[in-house]
């Protein structure tokens, strides 16, 4: 497929996709359509074992909704696809990163949050939040459901009641995001997380991942059954035999996946 609003890279075992309408990086409907793409074509690409999302150009991640589009029928057909794309993001059996490299706002914000990590500069411009409450309306791709789930209620409430805009201290101290990079440091540092995760046996974390997500929406007794299932399925892989041995011989593991 041809990329016109995001660009699909790869470096070793990560895949890249930026979001590529700078400066602002909005989200219309090709946009998400294109990142539904990539996203299945890294899904089902062997080679690719953790992702991560970022967004082109010095000023931000993305500043949401393309607001061009108001008001027309592609605007309606946008909101049901971004819930569709950004829950597929939360879904993906492999780890996805944020990487913000600027103002996170509106959809931009909820799309990091639909990533299993954010990693964030350090800069002045650099500021996440939900904003909507300021035009009248609300978040619609998963704002007032991921947000409480990250930070809580209260602090949810503040932010979107409020439509206040964080920065990437604050975002840290309240556990919005997982770490803070330097200026000139987002992708390198964003590079050298996914290359950790990326030693990791991947069936293992696809587990892991299914087995978090599925039981947030879960009673506990229900999670542990999940969690009973997917320990039964890992022990049986030769990434499991692989890590025992490697620890009995105090080495590190290998893993391939199977």
């Amino acid at each position: 497929m041809t990329y016109e609003n995001v660009i699909v890279e790869r470096d070793g075992s990560i895949g890249i996709i930026t979001l590529n309408r700078p400066p602002a990086n909005p989200i219309n409907l090709a946009t998400l359509n294109e990142l539904d793409q990539a996203l299945a074509e890294f899904e089902h690409d062997k080679t690719i074992w953790v992702l991560i999302i970022t967004g082109a150009g010095e000023k931000g991640f993305s500043a949401g909704f393309d607001v061009k589009t108001a008001g027309t029928l592609e605007a309606e057909q946008t909101s049901p696809k971004g819930q569709e794309v950004f829950s597929r993001i939360e879904r993906l059996p492999k780890p996805v990163i944020a990487a913000i490299n600027g103002f996170a706002l509106g959809g931009g914000c909820e799309l990091a949050m639909s990533c299993h990590f954010r990693i964030m500069v350090d800069l002045e411009r650099a500021v996440i939040g939900q904003p909507e409450i300021d035009l009248g309306i609300i978040p619609g791709w998963g704002g007032t459901q991921r947000l409480p789930r990250l930070v809580g209620k209260t602090k949810a409430l503040e932010m979107l009641l409020l439509g206040t805009r964080i920065s990437a201290s604050e975002a840290l101290a309240i556990g919005l995001i997982n770490r803070v990079s330097k200026p000139g440091e987002l992708m390198k540092d964003a590079k050298e997380y996914a290359s950790t995760l990326a030693k990791k046996a991947p069936i293992a974390v696809q587990v892991i991942l299914d087995t978090v997500t599925r039981g947030l929406d879960m009673t506990l007794s229900e999670g542990l059954k999940v969690e009973l299932e997917g320990s039964k399925r890992v022990m049986k892989t030769k990434d499991a035999m692989e890590g025992m041995i490697a620890f009995a011989q105090k080495r590190e593991p290998v893993f391939r996946g199977e």
